[in-house]
């Protein structure tokens, strides 16, 4: 069982918001959900799962509200209209609870079970963030995540090896300070860049990834990718006028 000290010194579960984004995903989520439970369950965490259906034109938001009453914990979030990975991050975000936000994706190209390889860098850091030790997405993909990597650390330096990985933890409370307005793929830059500048301490494990067995993945659309190279400027901009004012 996973243990933290609280504020009085007596040991209590871990506090963990499991955040869910979901599009169009209705062959993947009850599996998704399934596994975060399990892995949950084993760390003995005190838990929460949120599910966000961005707006999804399949029976994603049905089977997760089929699984509502089976499952303690699990909350949806409905989009009525696709907002974008990242302004379905923001509304998990804003509706955990916990101490703690674990991010994962609900296509099952991550094994949860590994979040016990977060547990022993979390009492030291305020975020742990996954690296895919071995990548498993088509070419194009590898390739615009090259690119995309390349860009963040010549504007930004270093932040990550693998910044837009979908497995990650971090402290609720860091978004206190880290202020997200990204509706697109940029969103896990703006965290990552925005809580380095702010002295945030990083750790980096290496996870497992898999192939996309079922349903579509989106991020090699050309303007899902131009929107977010379009909001990296706009938020240099922006965040080295945040740090000038304090």
């Amino acid at each position: 069982m996973a243990l933290v000290k609280d504020g009085g010194g007596a040991a209590a579960p871990l506090s963990i918001s499991v955040v869910l984004p979901a599009y169009n995903e209705e062959p993947n989520v009850a599996q998704a959900i399934a596994q975060a439970v399990a892995a949950m369950q084993h760390i003995g965490a005190d838990y929460e799962i949120i599910v966000v259906d961005d707006g999804s034109r399949d029976n994603t938001a049905v089977v997760v509200e089929g699984l509502v009453p089976s499952t303690p914990g699990l909350r949806l979030v409905r989009h009525p209209v696709n907002r974008g990975y990242g302004g379905a991050l923001r509304s998990g975000f804003a509706a955990a609870t916990k101490e703690w936000i674990l991010l994962n994706a609900s296509d099952n190209q991550f094994d949860m079970s590994e979040v016990t390889r977060f547990l022993p860098l979390m009492p030291g850091n305020d975020l742990v963030c996954g690296y895919r030790a071995q990548r498993q997405d088509p070419a194009i993909r590898r390739l615009n995540a090259f690119g995309w990597n390349l860009t963040v650390r010549l504007l930004f330096g270093y932040l990550t090896r693998d910044i837009d990985c979908g497995f990650k933890v971090f402290r609720r409370s860091v978004l206190e300070r880290v202020t997200l307005t990204s509706s697109g793929a940029m969103v896990d830059t703006e965290l990552l860049a925005g809580a380095r500048a702010r002295g945030y301490r990083v750790a980096e494990v290496p996870v497992s990834h898999f192939p996309r067995r079922q349903g579509h993945a989106t991020g090699a659309n050309l303007r899902v990718i131009l929107r977010a190279f379009g909001d990296l400027f706009a938020f240099r901009r922006r965040l080295w006028d945040e740090l000038r004012r304090g």
